[in-house]
């Protein structure tokens, strides 16, 4: 356990039945920035794209039922989920997916709750997956980061960059995020 968030933190590896717990956490957050990126470069565009919690009765992208299904998909691929939890609480996920290229792992999905984040609940959960990566023998990481002001300057403050030459597939599914990679 550590303290660098509110209350002790436990991080563990996340069993397929936890999976579910992922309602559990608040995706709220005020945007007033997205940046767009241009080959290596990257635009910051001022705005309000706020995000609300996911829907927990829907079935829509941003709704709890769709996180569960897309996580549940990625752990049956061979993902490699974490969990942070508060007490009984999920308050931060991460999935790493090793070898998606030889010597290359995807960061695949990395969210800490509302009231959780710039605690080092994100970063400690980053850490882990790079380890994780690391020791299946993968030299690189790669992330499709969500556009956010925030969100892109976590994963530059830890190291990754925009790539150059990001894998088509990653693109193809997330067009709009800003697509980066770091050697571990």
């Amino acid at each position: 356990m550590t303290t660098d968030a509110p209350g002790p933190i436990e991080y563990r590896p996340l069993a397929p039945a936890e999976l579910s717990l992922v309602g559990e956490i608040d995706r709220t957050e005020r945007i007033e920035g997205l940046f767009v990126q241009r080959d290596t470069r990257l635009e910051l565009q001022v705005g309000d794209w706020s995000s609300p919690p996911w829907d927990s009765q829907g079935e829509g992208e941003h709704s709890v039922a769709a996180q569960r299904a897309a996580l549940e998909r990625q752990v049956e691929a061979g993902a490699i989920p974490l969990g942070a939890f508060a007490g009984d609480r999920l308050v931060g996920i991460g999935l790493v997916i090793t070898h998606v290229r030889p010597g290359v792992a995807q960061l695949a999905y990395l969210h800490v709750s509302d009231g959780f984040r710039a605690s080092g609940i994100g970063g400690r959960l980053s850490d882990e997956l790079e380890r994780i990566a690391r020791e299946a023998g993968d030299t690189a990481m790669v992330v499709s980061a969500t556009p956010s002001a925030n969100t892109v300057h976590f994963y530059l403050a830890r190291g990754f960059e925009p790539a150059a030459d990001p894998l088509p597939e990653l693109v193809e599914l997330e067009p709009e995020d800003v697509h980066m990679q770091k050697r571990l």
